[in-house]
């Protein structure tokens, strides 16, 4: 519950089948610095300050009974909102079950209410369903587990005096088909523990604010709690105390301010303007805006690339879950919060991927003033059946509207992997059209229906890229999830899991390190943005950049500075030996081992097959299918002509699934075990650039199948300018 009287709190109610639940006890360094008396104080709200409030959080009694139970007569102790009852935080440590309820109640007061004024109770998160309660009168209901939401209070207030606050939760969690992320009854891989001021009568409930890069200018749209009535409204646009820009109109039109000399917000530069905006009623706000525009655009290279304000910028970034050891879904302190949009920025990336969760608010205001752009996840539920949709239809309104005014935010993920995955063309048309101050992303990997503004592939570990389009950037949504666990970092002793694990910060760097050196080249390819897994380690994932407990960062100094490379002038691809990436080529191929030196080039392999590249099954990952091979084993040679030997950079470029030995000339040039997920670019030495010669040249290559997918297909590049 994250919940303020004008009033915010976070209540989150969850799952697993015992009644406490087993802690690490790993504790982020925040944690000694929440107190009862000191929970969360800062202002939740920064894109609407208003100077009346008083804040909610803090020590709250608490009782777990059956769902179907009334008001609890007595409650079973204390809790601290807005950290979910399931973590250490909260002082309780225990699970609520799908058929139980979770009870809050306090008491508050007010001052009298000066004529004409009104009380409002307003609630960050709710995990998931909320029934409000003030001095025993229902004040409302709410279903959604993200969306912040508020009730007018005022009626069921005493004149003077104590009042009593209600709140009852129930939340179905993986027994659901409720939008909910990554919370399940039993923890697992990449599965975690569940979780569950005064205003004029006449006042502003909400606003958007909508720049325009191209006419500098911003357009105010406000609401108030009077719609369809013209209120006058005045707003100014201010650097630091200066006015820049001042308009002045009705809430029934788009007030516009123009602004000269403006200056734009980016990651470099995240330059915001202060704005006020007041009603002839008298009700006024504190807001302020970044001057931005995202777009996707050919850039001149010839790709489709994400543009920021009207230049090509590639973005990268951390897949960040925002979980903590100690809080589970809320962080311990606002200190906390920003420390992981600090951590990022500081590693030397300009973008997150927040993956299916919606944060507080103060956490995309750390992105706006500190300069991090973000790719918004909706979170997935089920999805199965007409209500659970309307559902998801209901809070990903809700969700948008909340969080429209964050210059930070460039690009909505309604689906991820084909989590809950339905309707994926009318939600994509709605976002366009309700909010063409950003890009949509269809779906994050695997289920791209050919809409929105980027195709997404997840590969892991990667990296890869999808085809290329004429419309749509290239992007990839996940690749990386590299595991290093730390001793007495970690969220269990034993059985952590990473995609590819490593033992020492060392090899973790060098791995790592060599993500970056297949990423670049991609990128002159035409990729667009890439997402690394992850920020930090979560529960037994010890894939993050970051320990849970944010006390160490992974990789060494000298690793992390690589990153700053993909923002420069991308390294340009010469096709030597083509692979499938073009047109293929013909090869010649055998699935029968062959008599004879078959890696000569003087064999005559006239007897064999010929086919196109790539070789394999459909469905493996990366794989672009030109001949199919699905037996064990197969033998391939080709033949082509060299005009010079001078080679910048030459690397053979090869995807295998499984175990490969390429040779060049006779000579065996690599023996490559396992399989990788996508085009892998090798750097040949100069003892095996000195195997080839003007004129004709034979490659030839064995692949042992062993289980999964299949797929063969190499070639050689240069690499300009790496």
């Amino acid at each position: 519950l994250r919940a303020v009287l004008c009033a915010t709190a976070l209540i989150g109610c969850g799952t697993r089948q015992d009644s406490t639940v087993p802690r690490s006890g790993l504790t982020t360094r925040w944690a000694g610095d929440v107190t009862s008396e000191r929970v969360h104080p800062e202002y939740p709200r920064p894109q609407m300050v208003r100077s009346e409030w008083q804040n909610l959080n803090g020590e709250w009694d608490y009782a777990i009974r059956s769902r179907d139970e009334s008001f609890p007569a007595e409650f079973d102790g204390k809790i601290l909102v807005p950290f979910p009852v399931e973590s250490q935080l909260s002082g309780v440590a225990r699970s609520v079950t799908p058929d139980q309820r979770l009870w809050y109640r306090r008491s508050f007061e007010i001052e009298n209410l000066p004529d004409g004024h009104r009380w409002l109770l307003h609630f960050g998160a709710v995990d998931w369903h909320a029934s409000v309660h003030v001095n025993g009168d229902l004040v409302g209901e709410h279903r959604g587990g993200y969306d912040s939401f508020s009730f007018d209070i005022t009626d069921a207030l005493r004149p003077v005096g104590e009042q009593q606050l209600v709140v009852g939760v129930w939340d179905p969690t993986d027994q659901g088909d409720q939008p909910r992320g990554k919370q399940v009854l039993e923890p697992r891989g990449i599965w975690y523990t569940a979780v569950t001021g005064m205003v004029p009568a006449s006042h502003i409930t909400s606003f958007r604010i909508v720049p325009n890069v191209d006419a500098g200018t911003v357009s105010l749209h406000v609401n108030t709690t009077t719609p369809g009535v013209g209120v006058r409204v005045q707003a100014s646009a201010l650097e630091g105390d200066r006015e820049v820009a001042r308009g002045t109109g009705s809430t029934a039109e788009p007030v516009t301010l123009h602004i000269s000399d403006t200056h734009l917000w980016s990651p470099d530069d995240p330059f915001l303007y202060g704005l006020a905006i007041r009603l002839e009623t008298g009700d006024s706000v504190q807001s302020y805006f970044g001057m931005r525009k995202i777009s996707v655009a050919r850039a001149p290279d010839g790709h489709q690339r994400i543009f920021l304000n009207n230049e090509p910028l590639f973005q990268f970034g951390p897949l960040d879950q925002g979980w903590w050891p100690d809080g589970l879904y809320t962080a311990p302190t606002d200190e906390a919060l920003q420390s992981d949009v600090a951590a990022t920025k500081r590693m030397g990336f300009n973008m997150a991927r927040k993956h299916v969760k919606v944060e507080p608010e103060r956490w995309y205001y750390h992105c706006d003033r500190l300069g991090l752009l973000v790719w918004q996840d909706m979170p997935s539920g089920d999805n199965e059946g007409n209500e659970a949709r309307q559902q998801y239809a209901n809070e990903l309104g809700r969700v948008v509207e909340a969080l429209y005014n964050h210059p930070s935010i460039v690009m909505w993920v309604p689906f991820n992997e084909g989590w809950g995955q339905h309707e994926t063309e009318h939600y994509v048309t709605w976002l366009e059209q309700h909010d063409p101050s950003r890009l949509v992303n269809n779906a994050s990997g695997w289920t791209d229906r050919q809409v929105g503004a980027v195709l997404d592939i997840h590969r892991y570990p990667g990296p890869g890229m999808p085809p290329l389009e004429g419309q749509r950037a290239a992007v990839l949504g996940e690749f990386g999830g590299l595991g290093l666990p730390l001793d007495d970092h970690t969220w269990v002793d034993s059985d952590n899991w990473g995609y590819r694990s490593y033992a020492t910060r060392e090899e973790l760097g060098q791995a790592y390190a060599d993500l970056l050196y297949q990423l670049r080249p991609l990128v002159g390819e035409g990729l667009a943005a890439a997402v690394y897994t992850q920020t930090t380690d979560v529960e037994i994932e010890v894939n993050g950049l970051l320990t849970y407990d944010r006390a160490v960062e992974k990789l060494p100094p000298e690793v992390i500075a690589l990153n700053a490379l993909l923002y420069g002038v991308p390294p340009r691809l010469r096709t030597v030996v083509p692979t499938a990436h073009a047109d293929g080529r013909t090869w010649r191929f055998t699935n029968e081992e062959p008599v004879g030196d078959w890696r000569s080039p003087d064999y005559d392999d006239s007897a064999w097959q010929e086919g196109v590249g790539g070789f394999g099954t459909e469905g493996t990952p990366g794989a672009r299918i030109g001949t199919l091979w699905d037996s064990e084993q197969i033998w391939l040679r080709q033949t082509f002509r060299l005009e010079t030997l001078r080679f910048d950079n030459l690397h053979l470029r090869i995807h295998h699934d499984e175990d490969a030995d390429v040779y060049l000339n006779g000579e065996n040039i690599g023996s490559f075990p396992g399989h990788s997920v996508d085009y892998t670019l090798i750097p040949l030495s100069d003892e095996t650039i000195g195997r080839l010669r003007i004129g004709t040249n034979t490659m030839a290559i064995h692949v042992l199948q062993t289980a999964g997918g299949q797929y063969i297909d190499a070639g050689l590049v240069e690499i300009i300018g790496l």
